[in-house]
């Protein structure tokens, strides 16, 4: 169990990433940072995660006074394409029809920070989804509505229930915060 002095700042509005800390005992503030999500197009795929954690974490900054914030991303990986949370009911369908049958990478990258100094890291899981149907894919994304979802699904939910073959790695990375790690972290933070 972790018995922190200082205050948190969860900078997310995930309601899996609040569940999350929450359920290792933590109490925090939420204060999602509204911040511009792009970054350089030059930038590997892989880096994204942690240097979009940096920039809410960062945003926040000028607010702080003894807290410590976390702030997180979760990109999902397929042929080296990110998935980012679909704009629509289309979209989400064309991305869960590409990772249906295909093996995904989902990383998030967490930063945490305080005043004086900031310390970021990524976690990383392989996901196997099975062969899905159009009417499964149709209606999860109309049951579900998974736009506020990287790749346009959540684990947690039915889809992850009944298309999740393996994942090699940690099941919370994919929820959205690897906290095993978070934990270890803030440990020592």
């Amino acid at each position: 169990m972790i018995s922190l002095e200082r205050p948190l700042i969860l900078a997310s509005a995930s309601p899996r990433r609040q569940y999350l800390l929450k359920e290792i005992g933590l109490s925090f503030v939420v204060a999602p940072p509204h911040i511009d999500e792009s970054f350089p197009a030059e930038m590997a795929v892989e880096s994204v995660p942690v240097y979009l954690a940096q920039k809410k974490a960062a945003a926040l900054l000028p607010k702080i006074k003894n807290e410590i914030v976390i702030s997180a991303d979760t990109v999902v990986i397929l042929h080296n394409r990110i998935l980012n949370k679909p704009a629509d009911k289309p979209e989400a369908i064309r991305m869960l029809s590409d990772l249906s049958g295909h093996t995904h990478t989902v990383i998030t990258g967490v930063c945490l920070l305080d005043k004086n100094k900031s310390e970021c890291f990524d976690d990383r899981t392989e996901v196997t989804f099975k062969h899905l149907t159009i009417e499964e894919i149709e209606f999860y994304v109309e049951k579900y509505q998974p736009y506020d979802k990287a790749g346009a699904y959540g684990a947690q939910d039915w889809i992850g229930m009944v298309a999740l073959e393996k994942i090699v790695g940690s099941y919370f990375t994919v929820m959205g915060l690897p906290i095993h790690k978070v934990y270890e972290r803030l440990k020592s933070f």
